[in-house]
């Protein structure tokens, strides 16, 4: 199979649907702008909005009134949006020990307040869940005694919406531990408000928080703030995570006899976005310790606001601050500003930094000073680049066009489509539906996206994105309807197109071996029109084209059975001189823009559009 078409191109009112269907009117769409005399794309159709007759006259009359808000939920059922779902009851009082197995979309409030001995704990909470939306509210607050543990929060989970507020706050004594806190997350919005505040001897641990994450942003706002002899570790925050936005605020504010520890702090990131304020400010006697901060990360931008700023006899330490093999842009001010009596060192400072407003006094020593920027420590960075460059690409996502050969085996990457399932809008309701960031405010009105939530940024990411000028060559739109879709396609190709998209997802994160391929135009330089989804309430793609790439079909065979598994769809893009130097591609291949062409696979549910050609 070349092309993904139905097995027939009648209508539905033929086969015994109504007529009056948004998937009927895209039928009777295709046939009057299509002309290929081929049968209607099987794959296209399934996007097709689900809603009844009577449901889209119902909504289509609502968005006209811009009412469609008073009626979000039963819009969102019926149109397939993608929606968070509302909290559940809170969840108030426990009177004995309590282990929670399973825990899923509620409102949990008070939990362990004011409890003498025992201990509580949580093993799974929101484990594997799609949109997972959590809030949780006093855990173990003014506890004596008090043992709180969560063995695993929220891991492996897609498009997080959670928000923690005081664990542990005002506890005296116990020991609270997070193991494992959104553990290979895609897409988080994590809001983290006050862990340990003004504790008194109770030792609090983080294992693991957001390790292998994409994308997303998590925020700490206090973590042992006025706490008294509590000993606070980090083991791992935000390691091996890609594109994270991490804003930390407050550790160890105003601490007495305080230790704090750091082991890793987005150590292993790709293009980190961190925003750290306030470590150890004020605090008595003392330990701050970061072992890693920034290590072995790509690119990224880091602003560090105060270390141990108006401490007394207070140690800090950073044994390494953002020694990465590809240089990013540091920003540290305020190290030990108005301290007495503390003891600093800073043994390994990354490159491309500045230092500001640190304390000068004799008192104030840098141990072991080594600037990565140093010759020796250049070439270290050289070897590091080399043996992790393409760490944080997933192998065979991108491949040089050489490897499509008949017979070669190569990686497949993860294809599996991973956003939430959505349907098109049909033209009659998205046409009265505001898209644009100067009508954000009626947009988070019409699907309930308050501020600062995930829902918010979400929409927000993916509006500018389409509102983004093209780049040199690029044609885009973004779609939210089939007929907007084939609109588009047509203004570019004409109406002689076919679609083509992967087959399924077999062969996903496996090798594979290519079979049968064949050449689009003949395996020539030919025109194409690609669409990737973009997460939004409806579905939406960005559509674009852009010049000089060629287009193929390949069987995708089992290398040990040589049987044919998937049917793959794979676009190489010749001309990469306007893409960026940090680009996936050229972690991955090695290279840089403009001298060598990247290729990759058309991923499920994303499609390419080329001139249609004979069977």
């Amino acid at each position: 199979m070349q092309v993904n078409y139905a097995a027939d191109g009648s209508s539905d009112s033929a086969n015994g649907e109504s007529p009056f269907t948004a998937k009927a009117s895209l039928i009777r769409y295709w046939n009057k702008e299509i002309h290929t005399g081929l049968p209607k794309s099987a794959f296209l159709l399934s996007k097709a909005s689900p809603l009844s007759p009577v449901d889209l006259a119902t909504f289509s009359k609502l968005a006209s009134q811009n009412a469609l808000s008073t009626e979000f939920p039963a819009f969102c059922s019926s149109a397939k949006l993608f929606c968070f779902p509302d909290l559940s009851p809170s969840l108030e009082k426990h009177d004995q020990d309590s282990h929670f197995a399973i825990y899923l979309n509620k409102n949990f409030t008070n939990y362990g307040t004011g409890r003498a001995g025992g201990a509580d704990s949580f093993k799974n909470y929101s484990d594997g869940d799609n949109l997972p939306v959590d809030s949780f509210r006093r855990y173990g607050r003014d506890a004596a005694g008090h043992d709180e543990t969560f063995s695993n929060y929220a891991p492996e989970t897609n498009v997080a919406d959670q928000s923690f507020n005081t664990y542990g706050a005002g506890a005296t004594g116990g020991t609270g531990e997070f193991r494992g806190y959104n553990v290979e997350i895609n897409n988080p919005n994590l809001r983290f408000v006050s862990y340990s505040d003004g504790a008194n001897g109770k030792g609090q641990k983080f294992s693991t928080y957001t390790e292998d994450a994409n994308a997303g942003d998590e925020s700490f706002t206090s973590y042992g703030k006025n706490g008294n002899g509590v000993p606070n570790e980090f083991s791992g925050y935000g390691k091996s995570s890609n594109v994270i936005g991490s804003d930390f605020s407050n550790y160890g504010e105003a601490g007495n006899g305080a230790s704090d520890t750091f082991k890793t702090y987005g150590v292993d990131g790709n293009v980190p976005q961190n925003n750290y304020k306030n470590y150890g400010d004020g605090g008595n006697g003392g330990v701050d310790s970061f072992a890693n901060y920034r290590e072995k990360s790509n690119v990224g931008d880091d602003s560090f606001q105060s270390y141990a700023k108006n401490s007394n006899a207070q140690k800090a330490d950073f044994v390494n601050y953002g020694k990465s093999f590809n240089e990013g842009t540091d920003k540290f001010t305020g190290y030990g500003k108005g301290a007495v009596g503390q003891q600093i060192g800073f043994k390994i400072y990354g490159v491309n930094t500045t230092f500001k407003d640190y304390a000068r006094k004799k008192d104030v020593t840098f141990s072991k000073y080594t600037n990565a920027g140093t010759a020796d420590a250049s070439m270290k960075v050289t070897s590091d680049s080399s043996a992790n460059k393409n760490k944080w690409v997933e192998p065979g996502k991108f491949f040089r066009e050489s490897m499509l050969k008949e017979g070669s085996e190569m990686p497949m990457p993860d294809i599996r489509d991973k956003m939430p399932k959505r349907s098109f809008l049909p033209r009659s309701i998205i046409s009265k539906i505001p898209f644009s960031t100067s009508k954000m405010g009626l947009i988070k009105e019409i699907f309930h996206a308050s501020d600062n939530s995930s829902m918010e940024r979400i929409i927000l990411d993916a509006v500018e994105e389409c509102e983004r000028a093209p780049s040199p060559g690029e044609t885009k739109r973004c779609v939210g309807s089939a007929e907007d879709l084939i609109d588009f396609v047509i203004s570019v190709l004409g109406r002689n197109v076919a679609v083509r998209t992967t087959d399924n997802v077999e062969g996903s994160k496996k090798n594979v071996t290519i079979g049968t391929i064949k050449g689009i135009n003949s395996g020539r330089v030919t025109k194409s029109v690609s669409c990737h989804q973009s997460l939004y309430p409806y579905l939406l793609y960005y559509c674009h084209s852009v010049p000089k790439v060629r287009v193929y079909e390949a069987d995708l065979l089992d290398p040990n059975s040589k049987t044919k598994i998937n049917h793959g769809v794979a676009i190489c893009h010749l001309d990469t001189s306007s893409w960026s130097p940090t680009h996936g591609a050229f972690l991955a291949l090695g290279s840089g823009p403009g001298r060598i062409e990247v290729c990759h696979w058309i991923f499920e549910n994303d499609m390419t559009w080329t001139i249609a050609e004979a069977s």
